[in-house]
């Protein structure tokens, strides 16, 4: 024997009303108990709501797209009596009793820096999985970093309430463990908060069937854009298509980074009568043997930065060398006596003493472009090499800092950009950047600024040149110089004025030392 029942959409957390966007069965499915029935996206989170129940869908109630709250009617399923048996066997079984306790602990965002809304890239952990304290569970990324984020506690994932790019802030809801405690089912329950993770209704109301109005994934009509409230509601606001945007989230989901890229290009195209041309698709394999390497995530995030600088940032290049005989001498007199100097800080030293001359160049255009904002902090971005690709830590206070102090702080954070620990708020608040090639080689390169910093200094490898002081040709160590600026901001004559000073800085060891 069996009967029909209705599935209501359960308690979701604080929503008044939140859009279906996948329906993942249909008519004639069978489905066991906890079998996701459909997806619901809020401006916030997306979740898969359960079936609490097993048996067959003999109707869908919503459509793709539809606004619904906590009461609606999802989903008419048959079912059976041995089923319903055992389904309500079940939930007196679970009545809260005293046993070898558990509780179940949430998993929050913790603080990343100063980041408002941060992307979900990757979910490393599925529900069942076994983790210890200190496991990485998700990966997230901003538009300068990718961090993942490990558990604070040990034990089994029992719910994960966030999806593939899914924008997270401090303080969200990240999944749910169940980890081992002294207490009992029901007070674990209760430590639990609230959020927006659905759960399995308590009752089910007996059936309203309604005609044609089933609807599954496979009908959704060509054009409909799969994106969250959020997004649709800046596309009207910016009288965008969403059908004519192509998505590059998950299923092809419709990101904010698209719809902004999508509407960059038609303004572009229609200030200036042509965007930029693409280079041409050309099948490498027609030539000879080839082999596929994805970017790492390193260098998918900065190649975006570094094209954003580029093609906003009108660039001026200039070109020095520097006699460092001095500065090379006192190097090598401390590293005798134990004390490793790399040429890096005493150039950094070099740079603020120059940038306290220069404030211009300790600077960022605001957001009008017709003001200055002048630093007077002293940190500096150090362009660092790693398996994964270039990232920029920052050093701070470098003007309150000695020699020693640098070389030690330099090799720490070495260290960690290596090993992929650096946080968010390690690679903020520089006022002036350094890239140096001097361990690699070259004469000499062209840095790109690294907005929204109005300068950055390039370092290639010192190398002795016959140098001419008046009578004779003397060996001279020489280091070449190159120095990047934004010509909105530095002139020719004031990035030559800054190069000068610089110069004489690096020549006199002891302008350093004071």
């Amino acid at each position: 024997m069996s009967s029909i029942k209705n599935i209501e959409l359960p308690d979701i957390g604080d929503f008044d009303e939140v859009e279906v966007i996948e329906i993942l069965v249909s008519v004639g499915d069978t489905i066991a108990a906890d079998d996701s029935i459909m997806t619901l996206e809020s401006d916030k989170a997306s979740m898969e709501i359960p079936s609490p129940f097993a048996g067959t869908v003999t109707q869908i109630n919503i459509n793709i797209g539809d606004k619904i709250k906590q009461g609606d009617s999802l989903i008419s399923l048959e079912i059976t009596q041995e089923s319903e048996e055992s389904t309500i066997e079940e939930e007196e079984s679970s009545e809260p009793v005293a046993e070898t306790s558990t509780k179940i602990v949430p998993v929050m965002v913790p603080d990343i820096g100063d980041f408002d809304e941060v992307e979900v890239i990757e979910i490393l952990v599925s529900v069942g999985d076994e983790l210890n304290e200190e496991d990485s569970i998700i990966t997230l990324e901003s538009d300068k970093a990718s961090m993942e984020i490990p558990t604070p506690v040990s034990g089994t994932v029992s719910s994960i309430n966030i999806s593939l790019g899914d924008k997270l802030k401090l303080g969200d809801l990240i999944l749910e463990m169940q980890s081992s405690g002294t207490t009992q089912t029901e007070a674990a329950v209760k430590e639990a908060p609230s959020a927006p993770t659905p759960t399995k209704p308590a009752t089910v109301i007996a059936p309203t069937p309604t005609a044609n109005t089933n609807k599954s994934v496979s009908n959704v009509p060509a054009g409909d854009s799969h994106a969250s409230p959020s997004i649709r509601k800046l596309a009207r606001e910016l009288g965008v298509d969403l059908s004519k945007v192509t998505g590059s989230g998950q299923k092809g989901r419709v990101l904010d980074t698209d719809l902004k890229s999508y509407v960059k290009q038609i303004i572009t195209s229609g200030a200036t009568g042509s965007a930029i041309p693409k280079v041409p698709v050309i099948d490498f394999s027609k030539f000879g043997e080839t082999e596929l390497q994805p970017l790492s995530r390193i260098n998918k995030l900065s190649g975006k930065h570094l094209s954003a600088c580029w093609l906003n940032i009108p660039h001026v290049t200039q070109f020095d060398e520097v006699n460092i005989d001095q500065m090379e001498t006192f190097r090598q007199e401390q590293k005798a006596k134990g004390v490793k100097l790399t040429p890096l800080v005493f150039i950094m030293k070099a740079v603020i003493q120059a940038l306290k001359q220069h404030p211009r160049l300790n600077s960022a255009l605001d957001e009008s472009g017709e003001n200055l904002i002048i630093k007077k902090y002293f940190n500096l971005g150090i362009a660092m090499d790693t398996p994964n690709g270039l990232v920029v830590p920052v050093i701070r206070d470098v003007d309150q800092k000695s020699l020693s102090d640098l070389a030690s702080e330099l090799a720490e954070t070495s260290a960690k950009a290596r090993d992929g620990k650096l946080k968010p708020g390690d690679m903020q608040g520089a006022g002036f950047t350094i890239s140096s090639l001097g361990g690699i080689g070259g004469t000499q390169f062209t840095p790109i600024v690294n907005a929204p910093e109005v300068a950055i200094l390039g370092v290639s490898r010192s190398q002795t040149k016959p140098i001419w002081d008046g009578k004779n040709f003397v060996p001279t160590l020489m280091l070449p110089l190159a120095l990047s600026y934004d010509h909105r901001v530095i002139d020719g004559a004031q990035g030559g004025r800054f190069m000068a000073d610089l110069n004489s800085i690096l020549q006199d060891i002891r302008e350093i030392l004071l």
